[in-house]
């Protein structure tokens, strides 16, 4: 009985020490903040020859 109590003790002792690890969903849910403000401004340079064409030739754009 005392060899067979003295072979168990190891596995016994072993059994403790594995390690755990566990995978919970969390208490509160994901928030994720997507209030962006996008502001832009477009410079455009034109030749007088370009501007001129695009004043009596509205009908282009």
């Amino acid at each position: 009985m005392k060899i067979m109590m003295l072979a168990l003790l190891p596995a016994a002792l072993l059994t403790g020490c594995t390690p755990r690890i566990e995978v919970a969903a969390p208490e509160e849910p994901i928030t994720i903040n997507m209030n962006v403000k996008i502001e832009h401004e477009i410079h455009i340079k034109v030749d007088k020859d370009v501007e001129a064409l695009l004043k009596n030739r509205s009908d282009l754009f």
